[in-house]
């Protein structure tokens, strides 16, 4: 997203053309005072935009090289062309059987537009595309995983959004989608679903689901919430007392609480919660655990868990997974935060269970599917 904006770097800093100044000419050009003042404005103006790009430009190798250490993705220093990749994945699928060790090799190890390169190479080559026939090589959740990775970040969450809804509602994904993402992510991930199925998010959401949970997720997919850092200090105080009093009586489908759940910026929302546990002394999903088995209350808890904490939300739902073999789930997260956050999500694993995440999914699964995880995982 970001990476481009290096790539101008250089640019920034050329000297300004036109400049109408020479120190060495015996007869300088003669400029009136309005003239040489608006000149100085620009050539000013100039040296502010270059500084200020200067200072962006370092903020955002900054931010690529925290993702960089988040990310368990390993690619090599020295990758192959993206021809070079297709012919060897061409090469892994013929004769008997196909070679699995090459396509975990390539494709594990290669981040998101790199694997949309090999894939338009693949296609250009071989007039076929390389998704639908790594879904006829592959099976099982081997072939799910890899599926899903061969997605870039954005057009995979509209994709599992869609396997969500197949049926009938699989609350937790799209909380996790409408909540983890930022606002402006959220909003590009509706944009591709749209293109892919040719119809809304929204309207797909509110089909599948019914009565206080439709409208607890169609707001949450359907509101752009301000992403600024900015809290009201009582608001937040007022909106404690409402929730703590909702929660009370019970009342969870109150329309406050959805209301404040789907409209408030989440730095608003953790000022909130903040003083809800500083006034009644629990948190608020402290407070929503004792009715975890009602659904809309689950689907509550939920939300506020990926708004507080997304990486303990995803490292609780990596135990759950192990736990109750939900191979499903433990896919999702790691193909989803392999390329963003699974470092971090992986030391809250190890200091949980006092055993890494690599170690619990080798003695959990098996095969090119146990390979393929722990390729991601950064092995």
């Amino acid at each position: 997203m970001c990476y481009y904006i290096i790539e101008q770097e250089e640019s920034l800093f050329q000297k300004p053309q036109g400049v109408m100044f020479n120190a060495n000419a015996q007869n300088p050009v003669s400029l009136n005072p309005r003239g040489s003042c608006f000149l100085l404005v620009l050539y000013i103006l100039h040296i502010c935009i270059a500084l200020f790009s200067s200072s962006l430009v370092s903020e955002i190798r900054r931010f690529i090289e925290r993702e960089k250490q988040m990310a368990t993705l390993i690619v090599p220093e020295h990758v192959p062309s993206p021809v070079e990749d297709a012919e060897q994945l061409r090469k892994a699928f013929q004769g008997w059987g196909t070679d699995d060790k090459t396509v975990i090799a390539i494709l594990a190890h290669r981040n998101s537009t790199q694997r949309k390169h090999i894939q338009e190479a693949y296609e250009e080559l071989y007039k076929e595309c390389l998704t639908k026939r790594l879904e006829s090589e592959l099976n099982g959740e081997y072939e799910k995983a890899v599926y899903r990775w061969m997605f870039n970040p954005i057009e995979r969450e509209a994709v599992l959004a869609n396997i969500a809804l197949k049926k009938s509602v699989d609350n937790p994904v799209i909380i996790e989608i409408a909540c983890i993402n930022s606002p402006a992510d959220l909003l590009v991930v509706k944009q591709a679903y749209q293109a892919l199925y040719k119809h809304s998010l929204e309207e797909d959401v509110a089909a599948r689901s019914s009565g206080d949970l439709r409208k607890l997720l169609t707001g949450l997919v359907g509101t752009y919430r301000y992403n600024g850092d900015e809290i009201d200090v009582k608001l937040a105080q007022s909106e404690a007392l409402i929730l703590h009093e909702a929660i009370k009586r019970k009342n969870y489908n109150h329309e406050d609480i959805i209301r404040i759940l789907t409209t408030r910026s989440k730095a608003q929302l953790n000022a909130t919660f903040n003083r809800y546990k500083d006034e009644h002394a629990m948190t608020i999903t402290k407070a929503l655990s004792a009715d975890s088995a009602n659904d809309f209350v689950s689907a509550l808890y939920v939300t506020i868990k990926c708004i507080v904490s997304p990486l303990k939300y995803h490292e609780k739902l990596l135990r759950n997974a192990l736990n109750k073999s939900d191979d499903d789930s433990l896919t999702r997260v790691i193909v989803t935060r392999a390329e963003k956050d699974l470092n971090e999500i992986k030391e809250l694993y190890l200091k949980r269970t006092n055993i890494t995440l690599e170690q619990s999914i080798s003695k959990k699964e098996s095969g090119h599917y146990r390979s393929f995880l722990l390729a991601l995982l950064g092995n």
